[in-house]
């Protein structure tokens, strides 16, 4: 997950709803993950995903019978979750990685414990037994490991230096959760 400043922290909470994500709803988690590809480094894609690129991770959420849920408040999309397979060989089937962006006007309300609550719920009911987050090392990324905390998620360790992006070198932060 990705923490932009965090414009909407002091503001009341309000509380979003959490729906599983249509093809309509891909323009909006496209605008949403844009400005954390080109100006961060929280996560490694280096060109911001194509509506195709949308749709197919959502089909393939879909075939899986794995969770794409966005996060609405007032009618807008303001964050999505998903969870993909961890690796793609077989006796991983019951791990994934969990992936959570929130629009920047919105981190600091909530909507990211909400939304990552109910992907992780999600997820039980669709017999994952294992969920990793992979955190990059980017002060965007400052609320990611606080918000996975709160949910479970303890750290299981480090990859150095595993991504390079924007001129820099970037670590990951491995944090895992067992759901049953």
């Amino acid at each position: 997950m990705a923490a932009l400043p965090s414009p909407g922290a002091g503001r009341p909470a309000r509380r979003p709803h959490v729906r599983r994500a249509v093809v309509a709803d891909l323009g909006a988690v496209a605008a949403i993950l844009e400005p954390y590809v080109t100006g961060t480094c929280v996560t490694f894609d280096e060109v911001p995903p194509s509506s195709a690129d949308w749709e197919r991770r959502l089909d393939d959420a879909d075939a899986r019978g794995l969770p794409f849920l966005v996060a609405e408040l007032e009618g807008a999309v303001v964050g999505y979750a998903y969870a993909a397979p961890w690796r793609p060989k077989a006796a991983y089937r019951h791990t994934v990685e969990d992936t959570i962006y929130l629009a920047p006007q919105t981190q600091g309300e909530g909507v990211g414990t909400r939304l990552l609550s109910a992907l992780l719920d999600a997820c039980t009911v669709a017999g994952v037994r294992q969920v990793v987050a992979v955190i990059a090392d980017d002060p965007a990324a400052a609320g990611s490991v606080p918000l996975h905390r709160r949910l479970g998620f303890e750290v299981t360790g480090v990859l150095r230096d595993v991504g390079v992006k924007h001129g820099r070198s970037v670590s990951t932060m491995l944090m895992q959760r067992t759901l049953h």
